[in-house]
């Protein structure tokens, strides 16, 4: 037998996460560094364990009337069959419909917060997307029916308590559908989550991180393929 331990691993890789949040949150005094390396805590977890069809930025997100979304922490994208993407100075700008998932990342969870996250979900749902039939080698398949986009919130902590209450609770049902937030992870507390109907469900969990993560990966699974995008739509613009 093998002296490895999937118990270790998996909790070794929560530990890890959730230690970097806490040194991100001590060792920098200036709110935006602070800020700034919490995010990368998270995007470089999605960019080590997530599928490689898919890519974590923090970007902005464009649909092909020319509308963007504010700046999303970070943003879950399909690499594998979305052609257009724009980096310039260091700023990301991706296609709406290449979107599986958008995140805001903070240091700690509040009324505030959880309000904050669901305007930036929001602004990226509410952009335009297109889906076009599908060349297949069996003639030409309908059109992709537009998937949902998983929106959520990741922090170190909490400011109520108790860290996953009805606080936590009241202030995630209060969102239009449009805002409304899927997924959470307070690392050092647990996790949430939304069903089809909207219901949240709070999980105390004691290796949230990696809970997290597997959550997503589930939910990605079930959002299967990006919609085949009307790259002409975009073109048009080149005539303005």
């Amino acid at each position: 037998m093998s002296d490895w331990s999937l118990v270790e691993l998996l909790g070794g890789l929560h530990d890890d996460i959730q230690q970097r949040l806490a040194t991100a949150r001590k060792a920098f005094a200036h709110p935006g560094t602070k800020g700034d390396a919490s995010e990368n805590v998270w995007l470089e977890l999605l960019k080590n364990y997530l599928p490689h069809r898919y890519q974590t930025e923090t970007a902005h997100v464009v649909d092909s009337e020319g509308a963007f979304s504010e700046q999303i922490d970070v943003v879950v994208f399909d690499r594998q069959y979305s052609p257009f993407i724009f980096h310039y100075q260091g700023q990301t700008i991706v296609p709406a419909e290449s979107v599986y998932a958008a995140f805001e990342a903070k240091q700690s969870i509040n009324a505030g917060q959880v309000s904050y996250a669901q305007k930036k979900v929001a602004s990226v749902r509410s952009l335009h997307r297109t889906s076009l039939p599908i060349p297949s080698a069996g003639g030409l398949l309908p059109a992709k029916p537009l998937q949902h986009i998983i929106g959520g919130l990741l922090t170190f902590e909490s400011d109520w308590t108790p860290p996953l209450g009805e606080s936590l609770q009241e202030a995630l049902s209060g969102a239009e559908p449009d805002g409304r937030l899927d997924i959470g992870c307070v690392a050092a507390h647990g996790m949430f989550l939304c069903d089809a109907e909207g219901c949240h469900t709070i999980t105390p969990q004691g290796k949230a991180a990696t809970a997290f993560l597997f959550e997503l990966i589930a939910r990605l699974q079930c959002s299967a393929t990006v919609p085949m995008i009307d790259i002409r739509a975009y073109a048009k613009w080149l005539a303005k």
